[in-house]
């Protein structure tokens, strides 16, 4: 190569690195002029095209149905993938029912109990039957640590296919279950259901990644819109067939068939396209734990994820032991989740422009600091106000959390094993933070004690993500992160 020439090249790699250090991307300096030339992010990522968009609305669906799976359980009282699964999980509150006490059957409703200590397991408390959300929840999250590691090796095909399968067979399995058969619903609902949840959501999550990069904010945005939507459709469907001529039974087979045709449109639209990357079969918890953003990330999100439910599984609560009629009150469930839609994708649209940790500080701060704020709804007028502000704001702060965690990736093949770990460690939290707002509560009902609660760590967990982003900063000497 000619001294020209090599200037050329060298000239040419200097600008690709400072265009991609602005995007806040590290590139390597100590590259050879002779190895192959580094490609923009334009170049690499299609941002789009047929088949990111295609793979996008698939896993959008995917994420619809974690609701429904929550429905199952979370009548204590999450984009087609998303949609169909994640949406499911959300709809558990349906099926708890008419308790002993007003607390109980807020718990059990909002985590998805309220048919089953009504009307299906009499014999058990709402205890029991709130383990049975409490696990799905936990073992939707824990999984990740596996799925994103196996996604990251090149089965994402085989973890779709199989979660949809597992899917499909656990609600079968329940519609077959008998009355007071606590183990049969606990092994299809909260076992299979939350197995098969989770087996689904952090690839569908991880997979856009492979079409987008700079927008790369946005695309999860969207995707996780399927967990909102899902929220939204899946307990009034439930609620109608559960207690109209269906009954339960025929009522989760017409469920189940409905997410089987979702979920076969959602495998056929995704596609992967890098190829994947040579790992070992152990999971590098101990090198991102090194990485300190990581880790301050890691630490923020399980402060968020303590106080996070607590207005989606207390809201209901809340509103009916201050005189507000619960019919209204279940509704005002409903118009979060439609307010999260715009929160999901509001601030996603905004990142690729002005950072992903800029924007989810300050949402996470606000979702945070409304949780103060519960304290003073004490009407209907007031209850909408606070479910649409909170659904807006936990909404962005929840669909910007993959991306936060997908743009501390140093490799875009370890992505779903970031996101893995830390939502499974999220998964441990998940388990124990709502009982811990139910201890605080009491049957006396101190709203103050759950509320501070919940919004003091909500708001230490931003201050974490502030401090992940000051080390960013230094580390990538732009304010863009």
């Amino acid at each position: 190569m000619s001294e020209s020439e090599q200037t050329a090249v060298t000239g040419s790699r200097e600008k690709i690195e400072e265009k991609n250090l602005e995007k806040g991307i590290v590139t390597s300096s100590a590259a050879s002029i002779h190895d192959e030339p580094i490609l923009e992010p334009e170049e690499v990522y299609p941002e789009g095209g047929f088949w990111g968009w295609s793979t996008l609305f698939g896993a959008c669906v995917i994420l619809l149905f974690l609701p429904l799976a929550m429905f199952f359980t979370k009548l204590r009282d999450r984009s087609l993938m998303q949609f169909a699964t994640f949406g499911y999980t959300n709809a558990f509150g349906v099926y708890d029912g008419l308790v002993r006490n007003l607390l109980l059957n807020a718990l059990v409703l909002m985590l998805g109990c309220n048919f089953y200590v009504r009307d299906y397991l009499t014999k058990f408390s709402p205890s029991d039957i709130g383990w049975i959300g409490g696990v799905q929840i936990f073992v939707i999250f824990a999984s990740g640590i596996f799925t994103g590691r196996a996604f990251d090796r090149g089965y994402f095909h085989h973890l779709m296919i199989g979660g949809s399968l597992l899917h499909v067979f656990s609600f079968f399995m329940l519609s077959l279950s008998h009355e007071n058969g606590y183990y049969q619903v606990f092994l299809a609902q909260g076992l299979g259901g939350g197995l098969a949840a989770g087996v689904t959501y952090i690839p569908s999550l991880a997979v856009v990644s492979h079409y987008f990069q700079r927008h790369r904010p946005l695309a999860m945005g969207v995707v996780a819109c399927g967990t909102a939507l899902g929220s939204l459709i899946h307990p009034i469907m439930l609620n109608s067939l559960f207690h109209g001529k269906i009954g339960f039974a025929n009522g989760v087979r017409i469920s189940t068939g409905f997410n089987a045709g979702l979920l076969i449109i959602a495998n056929l639209c995704m596609r992967t396209r890098l190829p994947p990357k040579k790992v070992g079969s152990a999971i590098p918890i101990a090198e991102f734990v090194r990485d300190t953003p990581y880790l301050f990330t890691l630490i923020g999100g399980l402060f968020v994820m303590f106080g996070l439910h607590f207005p989606t599984f207390y809201l209901q609560l809340y509103a009916t032991t201050h005189g507000i009629e619960k019919q209204f009150a279940f509704y005002c469930l409903s118009i979060m989740n439609a307010a999260s839609i715009f929160g999901r994708t509001v601030p996603a649209f905004l990142a690729p422009r002005y950072g992903v940790y800029n924007m989810a500080i300050p949402f996470t701060f606000c979702m945070g600091a409304l949780m103060y704020s519960i304290l003073g709804v004490k009407n209907a007028g007031g209850l909408v106000v606070f479910a649409v502000i909170y659904g807006f704001f936990s909404g962005g702060a929840i669909s910007l959390s993959p991306a936060v965690l997908a743009s501390l990736a140093t490799d875009v093949n370890e992505i779903g094993a970031r996101i893995g770990v830390a939502f499974a460690f999220s998964g441990i939290i998940g388990l124990v933070g709502t009982s811990i707002n139910g201890a605080l509560l009491t049957s006396q009902f101190h709203w103050m004690r759950p509320s501070i609660w919940s919004a003091t760590l909500t708001i230490s967990g931003a201050a974490m993500y502030a401090v992940s982003r000051w080390l960013l900063t230094k580390r990538r000497s732009t304010q863009f992160v």
